[in-house]
């Protein structure tokens, strides 16, 4: 099993892989520029290739966060510069070396046309991926709204990898929390979330799992993350379930948890080493 949690680039990207190592973490996530905001950086490319030779000798998976302000179902006003800066965090993505870059799936943008939203999140994400020749990808991830709120459904997903004109440029992020918030996972269905998954193609396009616990019960559509063995909803044997599905054997678990509540993230992957690392 591959664990490890979102990492600071204050020291730069090879410092980012430095610090995962040092945690004894074999995956991380960073934000590739400042999270606050869609300017596009001009990066050292010297310390990005840096950070992919020394993740490629140590064996870690990386995968980047888009900044906060990114939406893929902007304002007119705002859509230029969301394809500025998306297209800027895939080169830097990918000069790391990282499998892809997380996005938010997108909100509901009219109250009387529902297939607004993925209409508008197809053209945008078609605009970024025409320029985009790279082998990093956009991983959609799911939403934590309450059931039934756009983004909360493996099918809607699937579709609008399948409606856009370059659906081998876009894989999936899992979130638990997120999952679990929107009632997609009640901690007691994984076998057959599993089992729809499969049918509609969805793990095999999944490159990342965020692995986060819920600090409200499942199906209220709050995204307030909690750690996983403290102050979480998600219970320990049902995390266990998903953990060990053969599907996800491969996969990178994420914790994008608190840390300011007692426990640090080097903690953390302790103990998920301890108790899952086999």
């Amino acid at each position: 099993m591959k664990f490890g949690c979102h990492v600071s680039i204050k020291n730069g990207y090879l410092g980012a892989a430095r610090h995962a190592f040092s945690i004894k973490a074999s995956a991380f996530q960073y934000f590739p520029k400042n999270p606050r905001s869609l300017s596009v950086k001009e990066y050292d490319l010297d310390d990005a290739r840096a950070c992919r030779e020394f993740c490629l000798q140590h064996k870690i998976i990386t995968v980047a966060h888009t900044p906060y302000p990114t939406n893929i179902t902007p304002a007119d006003d705002k859509k230029e510069a969301v394809i500025a800066s998306l297209s800027n965090d895939l080169e830097i993505a990918e000069s790391c070396g990282s499998a892809g870059i997380v996005v938010h799936f997108g909100s509901q943008v009219s109250t009387t046309d529902p297939l607004a939203s993925y209409r508008l999140m197809i053209e945008m994400l078609n605009a970024v991926l025409a320029r985009w020749d790279g082998a990093c990808k956009i991983l959609l991830e799911n939403n934590a709204g309450v059931p039934g709120h756009i983004g909360t459904t493996l099918e809607e997903l699937v579709q609008v990898r399948n409606l856009c004109q370059f659906p081998e440029k876009i894989g999936f992020c899992l979130d638990t929390c997120h999952a679990f918030a929107s009632g997609l996972w009640d901690g007691e269905n994984w076998a057959a979330l599993e089992e729809q998954g499969m049918k509609l193609g969805y793990f095999s396009h999944l490159y990342a799992i965020h692995f986060n616990n819920s600090k409200y019960p499942s199906g209220q559509g709050k995204d307030r993350h909690a750690n996983i063995f403290k102050g979480g909803h998600i219970t320990e044997d049902q995390f266990e379930r998903l953990l060990h599905s053969e599907i996800l054997q491969d996969k990178p678990f994420i914790l994008e948890t608190p840390s300011k509540e007692g426990i640090s993230h080097k903690q953390e992957i302790d103990e998920l080493i301890k108790k899952w690392g086999k």
